[in-house]
């Protein structure tokens, strides 16, 4: 595919999801945070089976990228849920 065609497809992309996010009330992010986590786990297989590839550097270079950004994001969300279901537990 022509580099001009992905480049705005990602841009894109970019956009609409900056709009979505911004409309979702404060009180659905957590329970949406689980899939976004799921879908992090799936950028995080994709990455890491594109840096076994045998491809050029600059593949490399973007999946080692993505795997650093997925697991941030994983992480992190695993993070906030653990600290939003503390919030809920019966104090002693």
């Amino acid at each position: 595919m022509d580099i001009a065609l992905l480049l705005t497809i990602f841009i894109l992309a970019f956009f609409v999801g900056a709009e979505i996010i911004t409309k979702i009330p404060p009180t659905l992010h957590t329970p949406l945070m689980s899939g976004t986590n799921a879908i992090s786990g799936i950028t995080l297989i994709g990455a890491l089976i594109s840096t076994k590839l045998n491809s050029p550097s600059l593949a490399i270079v973007l999946g080692v990228l993505s795997i650093v950004l997925a697991t941030i994001n994983v992480v992190g969300g695993f993070v906030v849920t653990n600290r939003m279901l503390h919030m809920f537990r019966k104090k002693d």
